[in-house]
């Protein structure tokens, strides 16, 4: 209740704070990332998968935007 009742800016600074919280690093996630790319690269030095070009990745997504 008693931000919403804040002017904007300070509200608006309120959830700037709120959000950097959340962005705060977490050294066991972290370190979890770490395992997955180094367990991937090493999959994909075995042959065990395969890379794609960007390009490709990006076209199996891409929305086409009607104009």
């Amino acid at each position: 209740e008693q931000a919403v009742r804040l002017p904007p800016v300070e509200r608006m600074a309120l959830v700037e704070r709120i959000l950097d919280s959340l962005d705060a690093p977490d050294p066991s996630m972290d370190a979890l990332w770490a395992r997955e790319a180094d367990d991937r690269l090493a999959a994909y030095r075995r042959g065990e998968i395969r890379a794609l070009a960007l390009s490709d990745l990006l076209a199996k997504y891409r929305v086409s935007n009607p104009a």
